[in-house]
């Protein structure tokens, strides 16, 4: 019986003639940026322009948390949206895990959509 321990995977250094070097820092801009590519496919909006991120985490160690909410607790889009904003944190440089949690509590209305998102839709 072999005694395998779950841990999370290295984050790698680079390095050069002068040394190693630490791996790159993760950038909040870099986060909203990948945020900004999933879109809600009934929406032609995407998700953080929507209002949909409520909170970026990003620690030290390249592990990103994102806390989201959906349009409504039956969004059918529930499973696939999560997924997706995992995936495009993941393609970052230096991030090492992506933790991304369905939040409820404060519900979603339209009054955290940007302003570009509301000329989008036409909604004033």
């Amino acid at each position: 019986m072999s005694d395998e321990s779950t841990t999370a995977p290295a984050t790698h250094t680079a390095w050069t003639p002068e040394g190693e070097t630490a791996p790159p820092r993760i950038g909040e801009e870099a986060v909203i940026a990948m945020l900004k590519t999933v879109f809600d496919p009934e929406i032609p909006v995407d998700i953080y322009e929507l209002g949909l991120i409520y909170a970026v985490e990003i620690e030290d160690d390249g592990k990103v948390k994102v806390e989201m909410t959906l349009t409504t607790p039956s969004c059918p889009s529930a499973q696939e949206l999560p997924s997706q904003v995992e995936e495009s944190i993941r393609m970052i440089p230096g991030v090492s895990d992506v933790q991304v949690e369905v939040v409820w509590d404060p519900p979603w209305d339209q009054s955290r959509m940007s302003e570009d998102a509301r000329l989008a839709l036409n909604m004033y």
